[in-house]
């Protein structure tokens, strides 16, 4: 079985990832090996954000490591969220803890997209992978729709008002397993798991 590290400690992205990468991986977190490091993320790309934190994981660590940065890429605010999907309200002038995130996140959201016909965007996943002495990327994308209301009690993030095309369901009424494999971040981990399988 091979360690890799994921650059994170966010539960519900080690949940995912381990369940999609299965027995053929150890995946460690940035807890597992001792980072208390809040890396920064100051990439303008989703590209540079997770190359920068899968760097700073093997020049400190010397693990073979990937990281991922991923939001949500909505048509009619010209690509917002984007890199700043976590944060959004806050760059809005919202303070929040960190219990309320999403929900305060997807009613700036909402509230912009309040007159707007236009509802298409997509969950882009970027990951970064530096593997024995090599950097290589993996993209996943699932284009959808914001819908009008919070649906669904699973997921996180934006998944409660995102449909993703072909269902009528949102991300958080679909359910862990189906989710995870239709997902951005699933799509995004399965050209992974090829590459390394």
């Amino acid at each position: 079985m091979k360690t890799l590290v994921f650059a994170s400690n966010n539960a519900h992205k080690l949940e995912e990832i381990r369940a999609i990468l299965g027995k053929d991986f150890e995946v460690k977190s940035l807890k597992d090996i001792g980072c208390e490091t809040d890396i920064p993320e100051t990439g303008s790309t989703f590209r540079e954000n997770a190359l920068q934190k899968a760097t700073y994981v093997k020049e400190h660590f010397g693990f073979d490591c990937f990281a991922d940065d991923s939001g949500l890429q909505v048509e009619a605010l010209n690509g917002e969220p984007g890199v700043y999907s976590a944060r959004y309200a806050t760059m809005n002038g919202h303070t929040m803890d960190s219990g309320e995130k999403d929900d305060i996140n997807m009613d700036v959201l909402l509230q912009k997209m309040e007159k707007e016909e236009n509802r298409k965007a997509c969950f882009r996943t970027c990951i970064a992978l530096i593997y024995e002495g090599e950097t290589h990327y993996f993209d996943g994308v699932v284009n959808g729709l914001i819908i009008r209301e919070k649906r669904g009690e699973g997921g996180f993030g934006y998944d409660p008002i995102f449909m993703p095309e072909g269902y009528e369901q949102t991300f958080a009424e679909l359910g862990n397993e189906l989710k995870n494999n239709i997902s951005h971040r699933a799509r995004a981990v399965a050209q992974l798991v090829a590459f390394l399988k």
